[in-house]
């Protein structure tokens, strides 16, 4: 059964020409050699209960997104693209229990209430509904990052988005299911969009496009063959004195007077950006995670005539000049925001020190995280979760 998406009326116009630009992207897709699994029909095949746990990474986008065109499936209005970053991670337990009276969440050692409890409670329900499950799950989810801090903008609303969508799917259905990335991909995109992403891992490209099927809006992962292997992420974790909701920036960015002119020009930066992730070109991907860092901060900061939403700290300034200072001498790296000022710098391993020595030089006080390019949203074994995440077994 294909699932509806809504579209906002004053969009409607858009749908013709962004569903043709989706067509051309999975065309190329596929002339590069990428497939993609058929969506499941799981009618009937939940278990009466069942334990998983998972692991996933966030992400940092390259080309970015902001705005839901349908808020309860989570559908962007453009396609978008993304690193998974292993600097963090998120490890999440899902049980299912038919004793369960309701569903609960622990994450982070706290009690999930209110809008957070929900949007656990909306994935878990959209997962229950593909066999007409009723069963009630308990979810424990902790962040780990590798630093001291996550900041603001790391990407861990996706990776906890993935874990439990994979940690859900494993308990509720099996092993057979949570194979299916394009389902997994599918369930991860409904806590945070970005998830999709978080759950096929390296240099995906999310599928999205005001009223697609919910079926089809999936993520497929670009780099298949190791083209990214000497990519390093240098995380630099930096806090949002405002306490910038990401919510809000999905709110806000549809008013820009921008945001038309994005969505029609993500076409031709896609297909540049999926052969360029073919090919190994990392260069390609940083200028265009750089040059859209800014993109999506200006159509954020002008959706409002009154409350403009900055989601940048005075350092980011500092930052983004010093890479034009690195790149001048030679040194090629570029500096990516998503939602908040947490900044990741994409370079080459050759560069790595260079890189970490200039920001250190800036005198700013910074934490760096030397990482790679992350893997997929992967099952671990349940009983070490259990002890990582101080759950009884």
């Amino acid at each position: 059964m294909t699932l509806a998406t809504t579209v906002p009326v004053s969009y409607v116009d858009l749908i013709e020409p962004m569903a043709s630009a989706d067509a051309e992207l999975r065309a190329a897709l596929r002339a590069h050699g990428l497939r993609w699994e058929a969506y499941p029909d799981l009618t009937g095949a939940a278990r009466e209960r069942g334990v998983a746990a998972a692991l996933a990474c966030p992400m940092q986008g390259v080309l970015k997104y902001h705005g839901l065109s349908d808020w309860k499936y989570r559908i962007a209005f453009l396609p978008s693209i993304s690193l998974c970053n292993d600097a963090g991670h998120t490890l999440t337990l899902v049980e299912f229990d038919p004793d369960l009276p309701d569903d609960s969440a622990t994450i982070n050692g706290q009690p999930a209430r209110g809008r957070e409890l929900e949007r656990v409670q909306q994935s878990l329900d959209a997962i229950r509904a593909v066999s007409g499950a009723t069963v009630h799950a308990r979810v424990t989810s902790r962040n780990v990052t590798r630093g001291t801090r996550f900041g603001k903008g790391l990407g861990s609303s996706a990776s906890a988005s993935a874990a439990l969508a994979l940690a859900a799917i494993a308990a509720l259905y099996g092993e057979e299911a949570a194979s299916n990335r394009r389902l997994v991909s599918c369930m991860a995109r409904l806590l945070a969009g970005s998830g999709c992403r978080s759950a096929t891992g390296g240099c995906s490209i999310w599928l999205s496009y005001p009223g697609i099927a919910h079926e089809e809006s999936f993520a497929v992962r670009l780099d298949d063959a190791g083209q990214l292997d000497d990519v390093r992420l240098i995380t630099v974790p930096i806090d949002s004195r405002i306490g910038l909701k990401t919510e809000q920036a999905h709110m806000d960015a549809p008013a820009s007077a921008l945001f038309r002119c994005w969505m029609l020009n993500r076409r031709d930066e896609a297909l540049a950006c999926i052969a360029a992730a073919r090919a190994g070109d990392w260069r390609t991907l940083g200028q265009w995670a750089e040059l859209d860092s800014m993109r999506l901060h200006g159509i954020t900061m002008s959706g409002s005539l009154e409350n403009k939403l900055i989601g940048w700290e005075p350092e980011n300034i500092a930052l983004f000049r010093m890479c034009n200072d690195l790149r001048s001498g030679g040194v090629p790296v570029y500096c990516s925001t998503d939602t908040g000022p947490t900044a990741v710098f994409i370079t080459h391993r050759d560069y790595e020190e260079a890189v970490v020595a200039a920001i250190e030089a800036t005198g700013l006080g910074l934490e760096t995280i030397r990482g790679r390019i992350a893997g997929p949203a992967r099952l671990v074994d349940v009983a070490w979760a259990q002890g990582a995440l101080g759950v009884e077994g």
